[in-house]
């Protein structure tokens, strides 16, 4: 197996190892806000988030909906510290409107993979599902290992 084989291998299984990533957005004033969430992730790489809007990451996507996402090999399951494996993707935002086909789609994922604390969320007005559209990705496996995401098909990779 080639190197650009077992980098593609380990790609398309990486995000099943997390049920949280790591959301970057920005606010309306150009300051920056690192946080998490936990996600659900479809078949064609689009993510859902399901967060309060009272946290500082919902205003922000509501002002200016796009995000940076990142999902990082845990440190304790690393062999190189300053080369963690990790994934990163720029993305779009949109809210999924209560009430619709793909809210209830999705809220079932959620409930799939958290439990009953998601039932819990239901009944809270303030949480909202939004989307997080991958438009440009980059998949880092070491030292002199990156690489980019194919934009046009965001399950594989570019070989550079």
């Amino acid at each position: 197996m080639s190197q650009f084989e077992q980098a593609l291998s380990a790609y398309q299984g990486f995000t099943d190892i997390f049920q949280s990533l790591i959301l970057s957005t920005v606010s309306k004033d150009g300051v920056p806000n690192a946080s998490y969430a936990p996600f659900v992730m479809d078949e064609s790489k689009s993510i859902y988030i399901y967060v309060s809007g009272l946290s500082t990451h919902t205003q922000n996507l509501y002002s200016i909906p796009r995000a940076s996402v990142l999902f990082i090999e845990d440190e304790s399951q690393t062999q190189e510290i300053f080369a963690r494996r990790r994934l990163t993707f720029d993305c779009t935002a949109k809210l999924v409107e209560r009430d619709t086909e793909l809210w209830a789609q999705i809220f079932e994922r959620f409930q799939v993979q958290f439990g009953e604390i998601i039932q819990i969320f239901r009944d809270l007005p303030d949480f909202r599902i939004f989307q997080l559209t991958p438009s440009k990705g980059r998949f880092v496996i070491g030292f002199g290992a990156a690489y980019a995401v194919d934009p046009n098909n965001l399950g594989s990779l570019i070989t550079s």
